[in-house]
């Protein structure tokens, strides 16, 4: 496939980026995010105003200078997490597992493991992902959904970053799917990102944080056909120190026959982890960008659209 030398010149100096961020540490890599959304903060347009408006909706009963500074604060976490994407792909691996620290609830994928039953992970878009990939690739026999990048030069360099540590990646279609039930039924763990819009026909609305958001029935549809145990894992930065891994048994609702109560389940869990420290979720991504209305077949459905033109100045 022929790419073109933009592309190819783009992907270059990403990769050498990656390289040079690889060798700093954590806390170097925090106060340089700290740093450049300081100063970058203004240019933010587009962040600043999803951020604002996901936190008006999830916390409408803080104050508007509250929210101000958890919406601050989570650009300074997301900004983190790609700076430190060339430390958990290329740095050394005895340095990045020396970064964490601390690990809660292993208990719960060692003792599903134990009763031979899979492990279903729940990895939303909180504290840095990319870590806890290196972990559980590290620790177990990893299997997770992988949509190659845009910038096709870079497949390759992620790729290896993220298989490194043994884990496994498949494609975001049937084969993969059909590629994490085996897995579940080695007995294996599986990692999913619960929280990204899916394509029509691939989901239901379920509440996220009392408003309807369209929640794709990946998960419903693997515990179905498993025995498989839900517990959802986020990596929690820890400033100045490293990282806290966290893993929490899901919500109840998770096992229930009925897609909606399940991904409501999922949506749940994910809230749980949110509150461990709400400035490290991704609130900068449009979570709710599909409305109830638009699937209804309304002809008004725009109006009722949270990132309008009109709510996003």
């Amino acid at each position: 496939m022929n790419v073109p030398w933009q592309q190819r010149l783009q992907a270059t100096a990403i990769s050498r980026l990656w390289r040079i961020l690889s060798r700093l540490s954590p806390t170097t890599l925090w106060r340089l995010s700290v740093a450049l959304v300081n100063v970058a903060y203004p240019l933010l347009k587009r962040e600043r105003a999803v951020t604002r408006l996901n936190l008006e909706v999830v916390y409408p009963d803080l104050t508007e200078a509250r929210r101000a500074t958890l919406g601050s604060e989570s650009l300074k976490h997301s900004t983190a997490t790609m700076l430190e994407l060339g430390f958990a792909w290329q740095g050394d691996p005895d340095r990045v597992a020396d970064s964490i620290v601390e690990v809660h609830g292993r208990e719960l994928l060692d003792d599903a493991r134990a009763e031979g039953k899979g492990v279903i992970i729940l990895a939303p878009h909180f504290g840095n992902w990319e870590v806890l990939n290196f972990w559980l690739s590290s620790h177990f026999p990893f299997t997770a959904m992988y949509e190659p990048p845009k910038l096709a030069p870079l497949d390759p360099i992620i790729r290896a970053g993220r298989e490194r540590c043994g884990a496994s990646l498949v494609p975001t279609n049937p084969r993969g799917v059909a590629a994490l039930l085996k897995a579940l039924k080695r007995s294996e763990a599986v990692g999913i990102l619960p929280d990204q819009e899916p394509s029509w026909g691939s989901g239901v609305f379920a509440p996220f944080f009392e408003r309807p958001a369209y929640t794709a029935t990946l998960l419903p549809k693997l515990v179905s056909r498993t025995n498989a145990r839900v517990v959802t894992g986020v990596a929690l930065r820890r400033p100045g120190r490293g990282f806290a891994l966290y893993f929490l048994a899901a919500d109840e609702r998770v096992y229930d026959e009925d897609e909606t109560i399940s991904c409501s389940g999922v949506n749940a869990s994910i809230e749980a982890v949110i509150a461990l420290d709400p400035a490290q979720y991704q609130w900068e991504y449009k979570r709710y960008t599909k409305t109830l209305e638009e699937q209804r077949g309304d002809p008004d459905f725009r109006r009722y659209r949270l990132y309008s033109s009109r709510n996003m100045k």
